[in-house]
């Protein structure tokens, strides 16, 4: 077994290809895009060494079903997922803010707020709040997204307007889809005694209409807590046992690494790299009540090469 930390494909109509953290995105005649979710992991806008198998067949999987279980709240780019690690779907163009939605003062925010903030992207936080505290309506704070090799940064929605990135028409049509987006996942989550902490999200327009881009409601952009456990938790002040990449950030900055310049990556071993594994088969099964089948390292380049190829051939470019 090898987890898969790059791609090399040529298919055809390839007219380009960007890698991202974790995504290696080929764009097909400029028209479509096959995204291929690798086993990379990132952590403070940085890719650590070590690939975690199965974690881009859990992501891709996820995202998948969700944009299924979404597509009469929005219309989104997917086209069809002809591969556990791949998703093909059209090419987008994106709107430059990110939606992050918030539940709870955890992560980030958290670190924010006890640091002495009281305000996150114009949403004013009361005093007295505890980390993991429930917002009484969930909040949300858009980033913006940034070029490639850049930080996103926090942006409120008064400076995205006044900057003419959106209208304030267009931009309350997106808060207006994200809620619902949110809210959809929460009751989906519900459902599996978990609870969808925040999250984010991309649109872009495809032919002039609003759609939902890159991936929804999985470990990577996602935070989730187990619901029967959350209030007791919350109530004696003990951490919460969540299925995210937060327990990855907190690992890392508990041996010296939170992304500063200078620092040096920890070292994973075997060890952790399984336990990192497990914890994303874990989030697959709860999420979906399914249970994951675990595809074969065996070949599998070749495999998402033939299935990617077969399924281009039914495209029209």
């Amino acid at each position: 077994m090898s987890a898969v930390t790059h791609t090399e494909f040529d298919f055809r109509g390839q007219s380009g290809k960007y890698v991202g953290k974790v995504r290696d995105v080929y764009t097909i005649a400029d028209k479509y895009l096959v995204m291929v979710a690798t086993d990379r992991i990132s952590a403070f806008d940085v890719i650590l060494p070590e690939g975690i198998p199965y974690k881009g067949q859990v992501l891709n999987q996820i995202a998948s079903s969700f944009l299924d279980l979404t597509e009469d709240i929005v219309p989104n780019w997917k086209i069809a997922s002809p591969d556990p690690m791949v998703t093909v779907g059209y090419k987008c163009e994106g709107l430059p803010v990110e939606m992050i939605v918030r539940r709870c003062l955890t992560g980030s925010s958290w670190r924010s707020y006890k640091a002495g903030a009281r305000e996150i992207c114009g949403v004013k936080i009361p005093d007295g709040m505890r980390e993991h505290q429930r917002f009484e309506t969930p909040i949300i704070t858009p980033t913006t997204k940034a070029e490639i090799g850049a930080h996103d940064e926090d942006i409120s929605k008064e400076e995205i307007i006044a900057r003419g990135i959106m209208s304030r028409e267009d931009y309350e049509k997106l808060e207006d889809i994200t809620l619902k987006l949110f809210l959809r996942g929460e009751e989906i989550a519900a459902r599996h005694n978990l609870m969808l902490v925040d999250t984010k999200y991309e649109f872009g327009f495809l032919n002039g209409e609003l759609c939902l881009m890159d991936e929804i409601h999985t470990p990577d952009s996602s935070r989730y807590f187990y619901a029967d456990t959350y209030q007791e938790l919350f109530d004696k002040g003990l951490p919460q046992k969540q299925l995210s990449k937060e327990f990855v950030r907190e690992w890392l900055m508990e041996n010296g690494f939170c992304g500063k310049d200078g620092q040096k990556v920890p070292e994973m071993d075997a060890a952790r790299v399984n336990a990192i594994s497990d914890r994303y088969v874990e989030l697959y099964e709860k999420i979906t009540g399914k249970e994951f089948v675990k595809e074969p390292y065996d070949n599998i380049y070749e495999r998402i090469e033939c299935n990617v190829k077969n399924m281009l051939a039914r495209l029209e470019f």
